[in-house]
């Protein structure tokens, strides 16, 4: 083994010794530049990239976090200002639940955990509804900055007094929010429609009529109250008919990916739906006594006549009607006799329901699930649980009977169902399993450097067999020349010049000067031959 490593480093001197000085000089710079450029690529790969992690807290916050930074073991920065904390790219998800489960950060709000942390007796009924408003208005904030394009909220709520006497004038809650946009953002009709029904939702009472939505700029969200928005136009229709079916086809796979994997479940929802609205006025009359038929009296008028005696002339007196319910009539024999007559009118007052409809401007009147399931073992049938796939159809079939109109359509059968439903088992060939696994994208510069690197190697590659080939010919120019000086031996007779010796001469000198073209002459010579 040494004597290799011996004759290893002789061909190395040896090999380095017979360099000029100029390819000692090219070899040099060569590997100099090799190792930089390998370093630079080594240090741009292997550098941690940081991010901020939180940012425009309060200094106090801020130290509180590092120190939980640093007990963690996470390696930390803090940005220029003090006012931001940088962490590793690759480290900021986790952390950011895992500092929320800490309760970090809490600056400046407060939140409804506030309450679970500060219950007591010792609170007054206005210390509530104060922190009770604060809360809200956190809450309200960290819904409307998790929208994209909202750096920040502020909120300010007025909601109405409790009163403890009954009042029919209704108060109303009212919201003024400010929005800290990122520059140039721009909000579409039904982004600044969901803004508005957020908040809406959020407080009891509140209207969307009551909430001004603005950016930092002053520049007022106006909410267009447009009511046939829908099914205006084809693209609306369309966009309605992706929008349910998405929503039907997200609760599935949430459902199913919980339940049996994410990557083993496969979800497509068709849908049909109909656009027709209509608007219509009903006038409804029922009794008030629904048993009795009967209404309530709101005037009772009642006469009675009698008579006793003959009737003039020998006449009876007419007779009135006996089918009258409201007439009462007495017995009358020949000329004499006794005569009643009483007559009740009763007004009654009943149930009048007057009602403008305007139907929905959509209804679902049918729908369709197809759902692929690859069992827990792919390539195995049977590791499938037994009665997974009919409990699968069962809560198809009960999503199916609840998200279809009840007008649309008659009572569905078991029957009906089943041919809305498919479910498969089978392997899934050739898949792409989505959210699994993570790849990160290599940077352009890289690519930039390592075309960069590739091209200086291959440039001193074809210098270095350049370098050595002229060696090469130098080394044979060389043997050459040793060899006639050691073959040349001067003639001590004067040679006479005739014209072969002149020839001779001519042809030596050009053997040594041009010996290419000598030996192209001595090949054009032997072919003559």
């Amino acid at each position: 083994m040494n004597e290799r490593l011996a004759k290893i480093r002789d061909d190395v001197k040896t090999f380095w010794s017979s360099r000029s000085k100029k390819q000692k000089t090219t070899y040099g710079i060569s590997l100099l530049a090799v190792i930089l450029m390998a370093s630079t690529i080594t240090y741009f790969l292997s550098r941690t990239e940081y991010v901020p992690l939180y940012s425009d807290v309060s200094t106090a916050e801020l130290s509180r976090i590092k120190e939980q930074l640093d007990t963690l073991g996470v390696p930390n920065q803090v940005a220029a200002g003090g006012s931001s904390i940088l962490v590793p790219k690759k480290q900021v998800d986790e952390l950011i639940v895992t500092l929320a489960g800490e309760g970090y950060p809490n600056t400046g709000t407060i939140d409804y955990s506030f309450f679970s942390d500060n219950a007591g007796f010792g609170m007054t009924d206005n210390e509530f509804n104060v922190i009770k408003l604060a809360a809200m208005q956190t809450e309200i904030a960290n819904l409307l900055k998790s929208i994209e394009g909202v750096k920040d909220a502020k909120v300010n709520l007025t909601l109405p007094s409790e009163n403890l006497f009954f009042n029919d004038d209704e108060q109303q809650a009212s919201a003024a929010i400010i929005l800290n946009t990122n520059p140039g953002h721009q909000f579409t009709e039904q982004q600044i429609t969901a803004l508005y029904n957020l908040v809406s939702k959020s407080v009891p009472n509140l209207a969307t009529e009551d909430i001004e939505i603005a950016n930092q700029y002053f520049e007022y969200y106006d909410l267009v109250q447009n009511n046939d928005r829908f099914g205006t136009s084809i693209a609306d229709q369309m966009s309605v008919k992706k929008t349910v079916e998405r929503d039907i086809q997200k609760q599935v796979q949430m459902m199913l990916g919980t339940m049996i994997g994410r990557d083993k479940v496969v979800v497509a929802v068709t849908t049909d739906i109909d656009f027709k609205q209509e608007n219509r006025e009903e006038s409804i009359v029922t009794p008030v006594d629904e048993e009795s038929m009967e209404g309530i009296a709101l005037s009772v008028q009642r006469i009675t006549e009698t008579f006793e005696g003959a009737a003039p002339d020998g006449e009876a007196p007419p007779m009135d009607d006996p089918t009258d319910n409201n007439t009462s009539v007495g017995e009358w024999n020949g000329a004499n006799g006794d005569y009643e007559r009483l007559e009740e009118t009763i007004n009654n007052e009943v149930n009048r329901i007057r009602k403008e409809i305007v139907e929905s401007p959509y209804k679902i009147r049918d729908i369709g699930i197809q759902v692929m399931i690859e069992p827990p073992v792919a390539d195995d049938m049977a590791s499938m649980p037994a009665g997974l796939q009919a409990d699968i159809e069962d809560m198809l079939a009960t999503i199916i009977r609840t998200s279809i109109d009840k007008d649309a359509t008659d009572e569905l059968t078991d029957g009906d169902l089943n041919e809305r439903i498919v479910v498969s088992v089978h392997p899934f060939n050739g898949k792409d399993i989505e959210m699994s696994t993570v790849t990160e994208k290599i940077p352009f510069w890289i690519y930039i450097i390592a075309g960069v690197l590739v091209l200086v190697i291959i440039v001193l590659a074809f210098l270095f067999i350049r370098n050595r080939r002229q060696d090469e010919e130098e080394e044979v120019e060389e043997a050459i020349e040793e060899q006639e000086e050691i073959l040349h031996v001067e003639d001590i007779n004067e040679e006479q010049e005739t014209e072969g010796t002149l020839r001779r001469k001519q042809l030596e000198k050009m053997a040594k000067e041009k010996p290419e073209e000598f030996a192209k002459l001595l090949r054009s010579w032997i072919a003559e031959d």
